[in-house]
């Protein structure tokens, strides 16, 4: 019944999307753009026989560097295909990985997903991370298609919401060819919802590895903030309980010292906001994208920019990972531990609840349970040259622990598609 339904609900579903797409374009130029890859349309030179990873926005698309390249070792002569669904992640992709194919996947009508397929025919597809898309997961398994779903995460939350329609799910993930979970945490939940052929990875964002372009971010970044202290608060959102960056604001209006606090907002609409917060609240504030060094007397500066949040950590002396203040479940925290900066977070951790709490188990991160206590955790850790050093030698010993995942992924889709060979 729920396929009969989903199925139907998708004759209608377009034009809701189109209305969706124009009212996000009214706040970000982008999202008007590259309409009739969404749409079922035919791509211009379409690459075939490709390996397809999807990845839906920015995180996912970092997740999928080390997976890709590993897989480019097993499939040299296999055309890589990169999807996404936000402009951010289409930028994103295309800038790592410059010689892929980077589109929309279309949206999930059976109709728009049997193009797709038709186009590119896939020697396999990997779905990073929570990717169910029940017409293209079942137009993949008509088709002989290996599917994969890797980096899989499943949190509490989400599964909650998901049993609502396990007719609909179940079938869906029931159908892959091989499910690779972050963690057993996720690996129980993934089977609660009707996963079959489960195997614990780990996750691959361990195995990410900064690119030259973005250590010469950081270069560029430490030449225009100079020697003062830096604090860096990545990925700030806004959601449900407020506004990060203006939570975290409000708390350095009682900071005393010369640090320079860089808030980094998770979208871009969120860029302008940030900056007149900071304006309205009393600080000297300055914007990335004007391009000119950072004032002596300058107390906040807004990183306005896209795809370089890696640099901005990797020029920091303390780190705050977004999403965790509000209910929005945690920024990726590997990015900033793996610089080896000393990292923090807050309490709301459920979608990278493995990594923080592992993290916390190995000194190599601190949970705050608000705003005031991140300020005053950041004032004593600036004081403490030692305790940072001892923080990033922890981090570094968690993060060579915890690497592996990307290769172990690859092996699975390899030996997949051989046993595939054998048999025919």
């Amino acid at each position: 019944m729920w396929q009969t339904v989903y199925r139907a609900l998708w004759t209608m579903a377009p034009a809701a999307a189109k209305y969706y797409l124009n009212r996000r374009a009214k706040t970000d130029a982008a999202y008007a753009a590259h309409w009739d890859e969404r749409f079922g349309r035919p791509l211009p030179g379409a690459r075939t026989g490709v390996l397809w990873i999807h990845a839906v926005s920015v995180g996912e698309t970092r997740a999928a560097q080390p997976l890709a390249a590993e897989l480019r070792r097993r499939f040299p002569d296999a055309p890589l295909l990169v999807t996404q669904m936000t402009p951010t992640g289409r930028a994103t992709a295309q800038a790592l990985f410059p010689d892929a194919q980077c589109r929309y996947l279309p949206y999930d009508k059976p109709e728009y997903a049997a193009q797709f397929l038709r186009e590119h025919r896939p020697l396999a597809g990997i779905l990073m991370e929570t990717e169910i898309w029940p017409n293209l997961m079942h137009a993949c398994r008509s088709n002989g298609i290996p599917l994969f779903l890797a980096n899989a995460r499943l949190s509490e939350k989400s599964l909650r919401g998901y049993q609502k329609i396990c007719g609909l799910v179940a079938p869906a993930l029931a159908g892959l060819s091989g499910c690779f979970a972050q963690s057993t945490d996720d690996a129980r939940r993934l089977a609660q919802l009707g996963a079959r052929r489960i195997e614990v990875f780990g996750n691959t964002k361990y195995d990410v590895e900064p690119t030259a372009q973005q250590q010469q971010a950081a270069a560029l970044f430490r030449s225009l903030t100079g020697t003062r202290p830096t604090v860096v608060c990545g990925s700030t959102r806004h959601h449900q309980g407020g506004d990060e960056a203006e939570k975290l604001l409000h708390a350095w209006q009682n900071y005393r010292g010369n640090a320079l606090l860089v808030i980094v907002p998770r979208h871009p609409e969120r860029f302008g906001a940030a900056y007149e917060t900071a304006r309205r609240l009393g600080f000297r504030v300055q914007k990335r994208s004007s391009g000119t060094p950072v004032a002596a007397d300058t107390q906040v500066w807004i990183g306005d920019s896209m795809g370089e949040l890696a640099a901005y950590y990797a020029a920091a002396d303390v780190a705050f990972v977004g999403g965790s203040l509000v209910d929005s479940g945690c920024q990726n925290i590997i990015e900033p531990i793996a610089a080896g900066v000393p990292t923090l977070f807050g309490p709301s951790t459920y979608n990278f609840a493995a990594a923080c709490a592992a993290a916390l188990n190995a000194g190599a991160a601190i949970q705050v349970a608000d705003a005031a206590g991140w300020r005053t955790q950041t004032e004593r850790l600036l004081r403490d040259a030692a305790a940072r050093q001892d923080m990033a030698g922890r981090a570094a010993g968690w993060i060579r622990q915890h690497q592996g995942a990307s290769s172990r992924t690859a092996e699975a889709v390899a030996a997949h598609l051989a046993a595939i060979r054998q048999a025919v």
